[in-house]
């Protein structure tokens, strides 16, 4: 009677367990943005230009897409990308071009609350942009083609019920790229933007 009972309690407690595995949550959580992208334009002045000449990178909202996988419900790895953006670039406040960039940002996440209704979590990991369709100053100055750089993250979800939720992110990103005309290099455009992001998430 003894073992029989064991053996129940046994496949009991086994079944209450494969039972609350399948009601948790898929680890995959998908988000949509709004970002408005701000440059915090720290480029280095021109040379042969005064000091106070600057390239200006201009700012936008530009859609975006998050992807994040949850290792446990407090660590979870996020990969952040949208499709390629177009940016007018001016100096001193005439517009001298144009190029395109493709950001992709995966950070490491810690949520601080993943079983409550707001949940902050914070951010760190690393970008990596890939610039392309240059056309600055007629076509005599190019850009570096990739950059890489940290990112900085903090944002809070707040959960409509166990799928849908919204969402509030900021990241501070570091993108970078020296700029040449004729092979020789006239000046390093930090865009190093700040990326606020309203979107709605679902988690499977």
């Amino acid at each position: 009677m003894k073992k029989t009972a064991m053996v129940l309690a046994v496949a009991t407690l086994g079944l209450m367990g494969n039972e609350a595995l399948a009601q948790q949550q898929s680890p995959w959580l998908v988000r949509a943005h709004a970002v408005y992208l701000d440059p915090a334009d720290k480029s280095e002045s021109i040379a042969g230009v005064g000091a106070s000449d600057r390239l200006h990178v201009e700012s936008r909202t530009i859609p975006g897409v998050d992807v994040s996988y949850f290792f446990t419900p407090h660590l979870a790895a996020e990969l952040s990308l949208t499709y390629s953006q177009k940016h007018d670039v001016k100096l001193d406040g005439t517009k001298i071009g144009s190029f395109k960039h493709l950001p992709l940002t995966l950070m490491l996440q810690y949520h601080f609350a993943p079983k409550a209704t707001l949940d902050p979590y914070l951010g760190v990991g690393v970008n990596y942009t890939r610039i392309s369709s240059v056309k600055l100053l007629g076509g005599s100055a190019d850009l570096e083609n990739d950059s890489w750089g940290g990112a900085l993250q903090a944002g809070v979800d707040y959960k409509i019920d166990k799928n849908w939720s919204l969402n509030f992110d900021i990241k501070k990103v570091q993108i970078r790229s020296d700029g040449y005309i004729g092979g020789a290099k006239f000046s390093q455009i930090k865009i190093d933007p700040l990326l606020i992001g309203v979107g709605v998430g679902y988690r499977f």
